[in-house]
């Protein structure tokens, strides 16, 4: 019986692969899709993108319908087949892990802890602030010298390369350190890696419509759709400061786009496609901020492990994908004709595996409250130099926005941490007069 399924969930993997590979090459022939109109490229990009990672969704949703309905996992046998079906459905499951259970805890002195935090607080600095600048030079910035220059277009290539470095950093780590069982099955990182892709996707193409100051300061009023996101994802209830604080972040993110105006737009159709990209940048990335934080409360698993398997779905559907249209080619010709796109994309890519791992134990070591402080300070450090190095113009209306966005992104950090503290000492009174009432 289970050899039965197994030869059946090998044909359903096959013949969908085969038949979703065959409508990708129909439709990448199509005129319209081997030379879309400059100004709704991206729609085309983006389509053409979905459909390769389709090529993945679809078999595995298959599969993991027909194992649901036959009750495969309970039927399995132990071999290789069986137990990668129970990997990637099944709960309860060791993966990429050491032997041992759990490390071990340290305890460091006030002078470790702050030579610590100092070390952190510069590493995230560094990565992102370096992330950000080469982000926007490769971009942005022609190649070559004039008047043979090129532009690299290819978003979905940088994204690749990102992942995959950044996945091959946290495997090492994950199997030469102690790391707590992991249960969670594997298709459940499919959603949050592919709204993580998106996320980027959209994140480097909207730099073709929109300047990095924009960008950044998109980042920094997302606030509100991460809370709508919250509700929908996660049923989160939320204070009435962390809505007046989200308004007030949404007002200074309007005064700064109005003042400054975008140097990217030559026309109403760039300017909507850049406010459309970013709608979309922000929607994916509220998504995967949600679907994360629940897989993180239901299962308990580390933040590495989350980075590792995250980024290994990531690879997959992008490897997939430019396979499909080959744009591999493509991009290895630009980088063997730019020897400077080469250095530009290992050290972005350096930066952003960087950038992750301090994010993980910043978190870990000293709690979301310090890491939200340092993000805060990074993202105004990264419109103040990308303003100086790119020459982005900002007036007073705009310099007003910027300071409304931090100030209420700063504003909220301490209204949390004053209700927190509200609450501890409110429930350690109650714990008192408990105490008191027994005596």
């Amino acid at each position: 019986m289970a050899k039965n399924a197994e030869i059946f969930i090998c044909l359903i993997v096959v013949v969908s692969i085969v038949l979703l590979y065959i409508i990708n090459k129909c439709v990448l022939n199509l005129q319209v899709v081997e030379n879309p109109p400059e100004e709704y490229s991206w729609i085309i990009h983006g389509i053409r993108n979905i459909l390769g990672y389709a090529t993945l969704f679809l078999p595995g949703y298959l599969v993991y319908k027909y194992v649901i309905k036959t009750n495969y996992l309970n039927k399995s046998g132990r071999g290789v087949f069986g137990a990668i079906i129970r990997t990637c459905f099944g709960e309860d499951e060791l993966l990429l892990v050491n032997p041992n259970s759990h490390s071990t805890t340290t305890h460091r002195t006030p002078l470790q802890d702050g030579l610590l935090l100092i070390f952190y607080f510069f590493g995230l600095q560094i990565s992102y602030l370096s992330w950000g600048i080469l982000q926007e030079k490769v971009m942005t910035q022609p190649y070559g010298n004039s008047p043979d220059v090129d532009y690299f277009k290819d978003s979905q290539f940088l994204v690749f390369v990102n992942r995959i470095l950044a996945f091959f950093i946290s495997a090492m780590i994950l199997v030469c350190t102690r790391q707590p069982r992991h249960k969670c099955p594997l298709y459940k990182y499919v959603f949050c890696s592919f709204s993580n892709i998106m996320s980027s996707w959209c994140q480097y193409e909207v730099l073709k419509y929109v300047s990095f100051p924009h960008q950044v300061l998109a980042k920094a009023s997302k606030t509100i759709p991460v809370m709508l996101m919250g509700k929908i994802v996660s049923k989160t209830k939320y204070e009435y400061y962390e809505y007046v604080t989200a308004v007030i972040l949404s007002i200074g993110m309007l005064f700064f786009m109005i003042d400054t105006g975008n140097d990217r737009s030559n026309s109403t159709v760039t300017t909507l496609s850049g406010v459309i990209l970013l709608c979309l940048y922000i929607t994916f990335d509220s998504f995967t901020a949600n679907w994360q934080g629940k897989l993180f409360k239901k299962y308990e698993m580390k933040p590495l492990q989350m980075m590792c398997f995250v980024n290994f779905f990531s690879c997959i559907f992008t490897a997939v994908s430019l396979l499909q249209q080959g744009e591999f080619f493509n991009s290895f010709m630009f980088m063997m004709k730019y020897p400077n796109f080469i250095l530009d994309v290992i050290l972005l890519s350096l930066c952003s595996a960087c950038g992750q791992l301090f994010i993980f134990n910043t978190v870990s070591s000293f709690g979301p409250l310090v890491f939200v402080i340092i993000s805060t300070i990074r993202q105004g450090f990264s419109v103040l130099l990308s303003c100086i190095i790119y020459h982005h113009e900002v007036h007073s209306l705009g310099i007003l926005g910027i300071i409304l966005v931090f100030l209420s992104i700063l504003l909220r950090v301490y209204c949390g941490y004053r209700i927190r503290s509200l609450k501890q000492i409110h429930q350690s009174s109650v714990n008192l007069k408990d105490q008191q009432n027994l005596k």
